[in-house]
């Protein structure tokens, strides 16, 4: 590499700086926003809305409240809500008394919030009553923020000016951890500023309105959250249940929603299923794997902005953008340029960087770098390591793990991991924690997880599992176990006995000749045919999104068939234009055989099927975990 060509990969590639309030904490770039715009509908989580004004008030009255149980600059603090008006007050609340706040899913199994909150040490933990049996037993100090807000309510609502550096925590993210534990990923407010100020990936203003859909411990949420509140834009919050396409639809055009963040694997469903359903939208985001070619060039042909963000947690959401309007170039979907602020390399084994075309890993620097992982000095060590580019000592770049190449129009192409990390449905998941939560059964003596295609779009994760000697494995048990302690995105859609795992010549795994999953029937049932005519509709469409060869009407949707959230968009869709039935996703959580299913489809005006009690709402990810248990224990005594 000359001279020439190491300058354009290292500075010119990079020079990435742009002006935005670089020392400014979050609380106070929110602040000065309600200011500008206090009339203007800050959020929406139907049928309620706060201004800016509003939230700004309640969120300070919260900050109040939380000072006087201990919460300062840099404490972590557990926020534990549905999507809803307290996630948005919670989360401002914290950063206003200068804490940092720790997102715990309420659709996570109880072991794993548990961890998160021993983890973190939290010494408190906003809640809701909805969710209050779901947390696990702490030292902490749990507040309901739907009940105990008359108490919270008698604090003063003037803003508390606490001093809180741009360098202080803003939140703890948890990602999947390759040894068994997740591990958490500490990302400063500056991060969050440099993501949505200053950058150029996107449009900003008070003329847009931002789609809230992500789940609260996704990074995507952090775009959607802070894109909106720190320009002063509308943010609608999806309503806390799977995004079907006619209710996604519906939510988009109600409120005009002009700038929305997808999943690569929820893209795609909805331009298969429903094109028109995001033509509305002004700038549509997806990422979080790599976007299917003919479903980018199908979008763009239909008008608007379309933006690939590439970017780990770790690097707070985005680290690189490629925006796309109009037609584009035959080929893969590059993942494009750094953002604002942000640098990146293409090295070999050796840190050096490589021309333009040849594989090498990413790394990434500039002002989105996480502080590093919580209480894992060893692993931040590794993976955070000092710039060997930098101009100014104390530098640092994260080691992504990921293979990319430079294209000659200095865009990236994301080529593969180096190592066994997969992607689904937007989350990093690392095989290793999989297997060795399936290593915990008594029954299982060796362990696999691989990623396979999802018939409804994206990825599944696959597991195959050998017996001890003497002990038989039952899938659905099996899927059961795993559910106890990990989310639902972790449990794999389908898991396959085998008499031994297969070994490459030296005695390794060797990932490439595990076979093609099969559904395995649960031990002790029975294949039931289908026999009315409905039935046989329903198990066929059944059978054509889960990609089996056939469904019983005792078959269980997602205990026994691996059914997925992202099935459930597909499975609605296709309801909708083979059987002209407008379903809702809750009724595969409730009704989740062919049998119950087809019973609620032909009950006109089953109101209980197509409505949800708030008071005693449970996440949908938590009710197929609470299924999936249900039939493992039912399978464990034989009553399939």
């Amino acid at each position: 590499m000359d001279a020439a060509e190491r300058q354009r990969l290292l500075v010119a590639w990079n020079d990435t700086a742009a002006e935005y309030p670089r020392e400014a904490g979050l609380a106070a770039l929110f602040e000065a926003q309600a200011a500008r715009s206090p009339a203007a509908v800050a959020v929406v989580c139907e049928p309620a809305q706060l201004s800016y004004g509003e939230l700004d008030r309640r969120a300070n009255q919260l900050a109040a409240y939380l000072r006087k149980r201990g919460v300062t600059v840099g404490t972590p603090v557990g926020l534990c809500v549905q999507r809803s008006l307290d996630l948005v007050v919670g989360m401002l609340g914290i950063l206003k008394a200068g804490g940092a706040y720790v997102p715990l899913d309420p659709s996570y199994p109880r072991e794993r919030l548990a961890f998160m909150v021993e983890d973190t040490r939290v010494p408190v933990v906003l809640a809701q009553r909805s969710v209050l049996a779901l947390l696990p037993a702490s030292g902490a100090d749990v507040v309901l923020l739907d009940t105990a807000w008359e108490e919270v309510a008698r604090e003063s609502h003037a803003p508390l000016h606490v001093e809180v550096p741009a360098e202080s925590l803003a939140y703890v993210m948890y990602t999947s951890g390759s040894t068994g534990q997740p591990k958490g990923v500490c990302v400063p407010q500056r991060a969050v500023a440099r993501l949505v100020l200053g950058s150029r990936f996107a449009r900003w203003g008070a003329d847009e309105v931002f789609l809230q859909l992500a789940p609260i411990c996704f990074d995507a949420a952090t775009f959607e959250l802070w894109g909106a509140l720190l320009h002063g834009a509308k943010l609608v919050l999806f309503p806390a249940q799977p995004p079907t396409v006619d209710a996604l639809k519906d939510v988009l055009v109600r409120h005009g929603v002009t700038t929305l963040w997808l999943t690569a694997a929820l893209f795609e469903a909805l331009s298969a299923a429903r094109p028109d359903a995001l033509d509305g939208v002004r700038q549509l985001l997806a990422g979080g794997d790599v976007l299917p070619p003919a479903a980018v060039r199908e979008r763009l042909a239909r008008g608007g902005v379309l933006v690939n963000g590439y970017g780990p947690t770790e690097g707070t959401t985005f680290t690189c953008c490629h925006v796309m309007e109009g037609r584009v170039a035959p080929g893969p979907i590059p993942i494009g340029r750094p953002i604002a602020n942000t640098r990146v390399y293409v090295v070999d084994a050796g840190l050096r960087p490589v021309p333009v075309g040849v594989p090498g890993e990413l790394l990434i620097g500039g002002d989105g770098l996480a502080w590093g992982y919580q209480g894992q000095a060893a692993l931040t060590a590794e993976r955070f390591i000092p710039d060997p580019f930098a101009q100014a000592p104390g530098g640092r770049l994260y080691r992504t793990g990921d293979r990319v190449r430079y294209r000659e129009d200095g865009a990236l192409e994301f080529l593969e991991r180096l190592d066994g990390q997969v992607k689904v449905r937007g989350y990093r998941v690392e095989p290793g924690e999989v297997e060795e939560a399936l290593r915990q059964h008594p029954a299982v003596a060796e362990a696999a997880v691989v990623a396979r295609p999802d018939p409804a779009g994206g990825k599944r994760l696959v597991a195959y599992a050998v017996a001890r000697a003497g002990e038989a494995l039952d899938s659905r048990g099996l899927r059961a176990f795993l559910a106890e302690s990990l989310p639902e995105f972790m449990v794999p859609s389908a898991l396959m006995p085998l008499a031994a795992l297969p070994l490459t010549p030296v005695g390794k795994l060797d990932r490439a000749a595990l076979p093609e999953p099969e559904v395995a029937r649960p031990a002790g049932s029975a294949f039931v045919e289908p026999t009315s005519a409905l039935e046989r509709q329903v198990a066929g469409l059944w059978a054509k999104v889960l990609g089996v060869e056939r469904v019983g009407v005792e078959d269980h949707f997602f205990a026994d068939l691996g059914g997925s959230s992202m099935s459930v968009v597909k499975a609605c869709a296709l309801l909708r234009d083979e059987l002209k039935r407008d379903v809702p996703a809750t009724r595969f959580f409730e009704h989740p055989t062919v049998r119950a299913f087809t019973l609620s489809l032909e009950r006109d005006g089953d109101a209980a099927a197509d409505t949800q009690d708030n008071e005693a709402h449970v996440d949908r990810a938590q009710q197929r975990r609470q299924a999936i248990r249900r039939q493992g224990r039912r399978g464990n005594h034989g009553n399939g």
